[in-house]
């Protein structure tokens, strides 16, 4: 359902050419990743490069909220978090565009492979080690990040669908409370992405990890970016995600963990009910098979 560069209304390329300096001569469109918008790597006839992000409420509302916080966010993000340089904006109150550095390089392939989850997984640790305490001012914490999302359990508890899973239903206050002391786990005063997934990261072939899509940033544990980027792990299989966790949460509560794990799980269930955002067809599908992973990695780490 994305739409491209060549979808966008002349005056919004204007606005993005005068901030690369040039006119687009090539635009590629980007896979992944849930927004509607266009992702396109462009060049100029100069031969500039820039990566085009753009969006309005006719694709999906929500999209154009995200990228302007985005912006905020990525203007503010400091070198060592190795994310894309925002170049320029361009927001005429309906559409939003953000012009961000070109970065060479490619998303993890899925299921992960062992080197390059190893570099992932190092570039977290590193990431989270230069940005403690959170450089950026002004974000909001993860806990108030996560609230609502972490309230899903609660949600089902309060109107449980029909096909509920069996031990789900058997279980649910456990997840419930455990949910809820996931959510108190959440605070620390470290610079998180809070989405971490294949596709928000790009691999040089020189080994540098870049970080893109940061519109969820806030401050929280040292962890919590590991742990989310496990839960993908965990949804493309082939790891064992519990020695992985052991391996790289040392020394944090395992109920805590468990929580966090329990806090996501009822989230992406409750969201995978819901009916499909405007533009994103495929989200509820990615969020129903989310729930299942999680949910089944609850339930080992539970025993």
């Amino acid at each position: 359902m994305r739409i491209t560069w060549d979808d966008l209304p002349a005056p919004v390329r204007r606005g993005v050419e005068e901030i690369i300096g040039g006119t687009v001569v090539e635009a590629v469109s980007q896979p992944g990743g849930f927004s509607p918008g266009t992702a396109d790597r462009v060049v100029t006839a100069s031969g500039s490069r820039a990566f085009v992000k753009a969006v309005s409420p006719a694709q999906n509302e929500r999209s154009c909220e995200l990228h302007r916080r985005e912006a905020v966010v990525t203007a503010a993000l400091p070198p060592q978090a190795h994310a894309p340089k925002l170049l320029g904006t361009f927001d005429d109150g309906e559409w939003i565009a953000l012009v961000l550095s070109d970065v060479e390089g490619r998303h993890p392939v899925t299921p992960w492979t062992g080197p390059e989850l190893d570099l992932v997984l190092r570039a977290l640790a590193d990431l989270a080690e230069s940005t403690t305490p959170s450089p950026v001012a002004g974000l909001r914490t993860a806990a108030e990040g996560l609230a609502h999302d972490f309230a899903g359990w609660h949600r089902i508890a309060a109107d449980p669908p029909p096909d509920l899973d069996p031990w789900v239903a058997e279980h649910l206050d456990a997840l419930r409370a455990s949910a809820d002391r996931g959510l108190a786990a959440l605070a620390g005063e470290t610079l998180a992405h809070l989405d971490v997934r294949a596709d928000n990261f790009l691999l040089g072939a020189d080994g540098a990890v870049t970080v893109v899509d940061w519109p969820w940033a806030c401050r929280g544990p040292w962890w919590v970016d590991t742990v989310l980027l496990l839960l993908n792990v965990r949804l493309h299989g082939g790891h064992d995600t519990s020695a992985l966790l052991a391996r790289h949460v040392p020394d944090v509560d395992l109920g805590d963990l468990v929580g966090v794990l329990a806090g996501m799980a009822g989230f992406f269930a409750d969201g995978a009910r819901l009916p499909a955002p405007e533009g994103l067809p495929t989200l509820r599908a990615f969020q129903r098979e989310q729930a299942e992973s999680t949910v089944a990695w609850v339930r080992e780490l539970l025993g």
